[in-house]
């Protein structure tokens, strides 16, 4: 994929970057440097490869999955102005 000028120029003005005329090519030229990087990371094999946390081999903390905080339902509605049958009550907005 090449980028042209016209493309850089849209890209510029929808990352509101005021750029110059003259300064487009070397935009473009910039663009078309990065994308044939990226062009040459996909050509990469990477069969096999586990994907990595780090580049030090290590795992990441895990916690238990319990509720630690929970079953308060009765005090969290006694802040609110309606409450009925265990939910918040709002007014009707839709007609």
């Amino acid at each position: 994929m090449s980028i042209d000028l016209e493309t850089a120029a849209k890209v510029a003005k929808l990352a509101r970057i005021r750029v110059e005329p003259d300064a487009l090519p070397a935009l473009a030229d910039e663009f078309n440097t990065i994308l044939g990087f990226i062009e040459q990371l996909s050509e990469v094999d990477v069969e096999g490869i586990e994907p990595m946390v780090s580049v030090t081999p290590m795992r990441l903390a895990r916690r238990a999955d319990v509720v630690t905080d929970g079953d308060q339902q009765a005090t969290i509605l006694s802040n609110a102005p309606d409450a009925r049958e265990g939910f918040f009550a709002v007014p009707k907005v839709v007609e």
